[in-house]
Parts: structure tokens; C-alpha cells; sequence
């Protein structure tokens, strides 16, 4: 059997990168967007009335009177950036993918929206400017590894003004608990998300210690075999806390969610908001 494709299976060490910048990559980040945009999907971005909830109680907590500049840390193609805009924020957007910032771009020039887009991996952050306020939404902060959060938390520390404010959220221990170790396979004759022309999809799931998941998506096609590495880390509301602890900010609330939940042990997410 080809050693690659046994090598592409492979469960391996935790938080081993893609080699592949796939939301960069031409067809994929079209698929990411497409999903991204969707209202009614909550795979890429979370479903609308969702959005616009969490947006209200986010203005109405750390409101643009007091917190007027906003830096949105992975702001895909400017969902979130978009509506706290529309509620008086002086929003900045920082992600990594050029078909979301081009899409964000565009889009805020079509609404008229006075927004800065700024095309940079967000370990690399350098915007010679400090914020009243930072957003980290979607569980992002969990994608990345013990390392490169050190590295997210003290760049947004850096970049925020003394006294700013930080909501981020990630996913729970609840979550991580529920996580089933499974290994799946599908043929796409006609194409699909990852690939436009006939390929495999090969999908394993699996647990590390560290509470810590990977999905381990693996493209098989006559041309190829490409895996696809999308981690996740897990946290109790006291790890959480003490990672943004080290790092010199202090715990000001914490909710189920990014729309003011109440937070619960059941909760499959967990919202912090920080103060520099």
C-alpha cells in the first residue's frame, strides 16, 4: 500500500500543522466564504438571528460610547465587523484569508461602511494602533495550539489600550466530553467542498490528551493525497481564566456564550470578557 496514504491517515503528534494554506487555496476559500455567508449554516459562521443577538448584548455591554475602536481578530469576511459598524464602533478586521478580506472590502465599500480591513496572519499582528475593545469569536482561540495562544493573548494585550476589553469564547469541557472518535469515508464523483473534480474524502476524529480533538480530513484524488489538520482544545472556565491571567489580563464576566448566556456547566461554549 502507497506509504503516503497510510502517512496521510495517521493519527499525528498533537498540533501538527497543514502543510497547505487551504483557506487561501483557490477553490476551498470560495467554499469557506460561500459558507461563511450562508444565514441558515452555523459550520463556518454562526446562523444570523445568532449574529444579531450576540451583537445586541455586545453593544449593549461594552458599549461603542465607552469602547468606541474595535479590533475584530479573525473577522472572516466582515459578518461581525459589518453590524458593529452599523452600531458605531470604529471597527478594525485582521484575518488571513485574502478571499474574505477582498469580500469584506468590497462589501463595506458597497454599505457605505467606514471600516479598515487589514490582510495579516494574527500571530504576526502589528498595527501600530491600540484598541478600546477586542472580539475573538467563533472558538478560534481554541483552534490554535498551547503556543500560538500565548503568542494571540499577548498580541491582543498588546494592542489594546489600558483598560480595554477582550470577549473571546471557546469551546467546553461539556463539548470535549460529547466529542465521538470516529472514522469516516465518502467518494464525491462530481466534486465537493474540498475539491471541485472527483476525489475521497477520508475523515478521522480523534482525541488527545490536553482535552484536546483533531478532525483529520484527508483528500484522496488520482492526482493526490493531501491531509487536512483542524484542531480544537477544550476548556474548564479555570483554565481558561489562567491562561488570560498569565498573560496580565483580569476575568470581568463569564457566559455560556457570545450572546449572554448564562454560563452553566452544561454549556458547550464558554464567553470571557477580559480587562487590560
Amino acid at each position: 500500500m502507497n506509504s503516503d496514504f497510510i502517512t496521510s491517515l495517521r493519527k499525528p503528534p498533537i498540533y501538527t500543522k497543514s502543510t497547505v494554506e487551504f483557506w487561501n487555496d483557490e477553490y476551498i476559500s470560495k467554499q469557506m466564504l460561500k459558507a461563511h455567508l450562508d444565514p441558515n449554516f452555523d459550520g463556518a459562521s454562526r446562523k444570523l438571528d445568532f449574529i444579531e443577538k450576540s451583537v445586541t448584548w455586545i453593544t449593549e455591554l461594552i458599549s461603542p460610547a465607552d469602547y468606541p475602536s474595535l479590533l475584530d481578530v479573525g473577522c472572516g469576511p466582515g459578518i461581525y465587523a459589518e453590524k458593529f459598524a452599523q452600531r458605531g464602533y470604529q471597527v478594525t478586521g485582521v484575518d488571513f484569508s485574502k478571499r474574505s478580506i477582498a469580500y469584506a472590502q468590497q462589501s463595506a465599500i458597497s454599505k457605505k461602511l467606514n471600516i479598515s480591513y487589514v490582510y495579516q496572519n494574527y500571530l504576526e499582528m502589528d498595527l501600530d494602533k491600540c484598541f478600546d475593545f477586542c472580539t475573538m469569536i467563533y472558538c478560534d482561540y481554541g483552534a490554535l495550539s498551547t503556543k500560538d495562544r500565548q503568542v494571540i493573548m499577548n498580541k491582543i494585550y498588546h494592542h489594546l489600550k489600558p483598560g480595554g476589553k477582550v470577549l473571546l469564547d471557546v469551546f467546553s469541557m461539556t463539548k470535549f466530553c460529547n466529542f465521538q472518535e470516529q472514522q469516516i469515508w465518502e467518494i464525491c464523483p462530481n466534486g465537493g467542498f474540498w475539491r471541485p473534480e472527483e476525489h475521497m474524502v477520508l475523515s478521522g476524529f480523534y482525541k488527545y490528551s490536553d482535552n484536546v480533538t483533531l478532525d483529520l480530513i484527508s483528500i484522496v484524488s488520482k492526482e493526490e493525497i493531501t491531509p487536512y489538520y483542524l484542531w480544537n482544545t477544550y476548556f474548564s472556565k479555570e483554565d481558561l481564566m489562567q491562561e488570560a491571567e498569565s498573560v496580565g489580563f483580569k476575568t470581568c464576566g463569564l457566559f455560556g456564550d457570545v450572546a449572554g448566556s448564562i454560563y452553566q456547566s452544561e454549556s458547550d461554549t464558554i464567553a470571557i470578557i477580559l480587562e487590560k
